[in-house]
């Protein structure tokens, strides 16, 4: 009777041991893997549950989205300019079971595929393509990683470059070919203004030449505008067409005399 009385506190302690190690409690965002003698039994969680020391282990994943930062990698374009570019991955485990059974360290396999991918989809395009393409690009790496990653249980939402290091030659060379486009441009719209104010003069000159009042309501509202200035002497030029009609009154009056 002593000697149970004795055992009984011991095996107490020894179950409330075997039950503090073997509960485990699993976040609403967490799965647990469950091998038991080393075999894959099934995946559990979230919630409580119970794992079996030395029969059954377990592997916690993670099932929200991971934000990984792709170091910078060297890129020689196809256009042999040399750059470093960098990304950004947000990827998630879709499958727990095949994310531990079919790959040792999914994180570390993910991101050295995606620093692989980066420079061989890069190498493939020219500088232009990288600075201009930025959506293509990054949608092409997106379906890239996705699917080889595919395999593992991890689910590739978006891939986005995020700085492009050129080197200080090519800035120099950049800037100097955008300022020449920009002057490119401005006489180009210099030319289409000169060409359609010609068009609008020719427009004016044949409406002029159809009616010469037209002409003569020009002048005196620029005589009207200039008179606005502030000019002690004001010097116009008056058109011979203008002084036609009193040259024609004086004539009658020669002949009569």
């Amino acid at each position: 009777m002593i000697q149970l009385l004795v055992s009984l506190p011991g095996l107490i302690l020894i179950v409330l041991l075997f039950l503090f190690i073997s509960l485990k409690i699993l976040r609403e965002y967490e799965r647990g893997v469950i091998f038991f003698l080393g075999r894959f039994q099934k995946v559990k969680g979230p919630g409580l549950i119970i794992v079996i020391p030395g029969l059954q282990s377990m592997a916690k994943v993670s099932l929200r989205t991971i934000v990984m930062d792709v170091p910078p990698q060297d890129v020689i374009t196809r256009d042999n300019v040399s750059v470093k570019v960098n990304a950004i991955i947000y990827f998630r485990v879709i499958d727990p079971q095949r994310a531990i059974i079919q790959v040792e360290d999914y994180l570390y396999a993910t991101s050295q595929l995606s620093q692989t991918t980066l420079r061989s989809v890069l190498g493939q395009g020219q500088l232009d393509d990288l600075l201009s393409k930025r959506e293509e690009i990054n949608s092409k790496l997106q379906q890239i990683i996705d699917q080889q990653t595919e395999p593992w249980g991890i689910k590739v939402s978006a891939v986005e470059v995020k700085n492009v290091d050129l080197p200080q030659e090519m800035v120099r060379a950049i800037a100097k070919q955008a300022e020449a486009e920009r002057e490119r441009r401005a006489k180009v719209i210099h030319a289409e203004g000169e060409y359609q104010a010609a068009e609008k003069l020719t427009q004016a000159g044949e409406i002029i030449s159809r009616n010469p009042t037209t002409l003569q309501l020009r002048y005196l509202q620029t005589l009207t505008e200039i008179a606005a200035e502030k000019n002690s002497t004001t010097i116009f030029p008056v058109p011979i067409d203008f002084l036609e009609p009193f040259f024609r009154r004086r004539e009658p009056e020669k002949r009569s005399s």
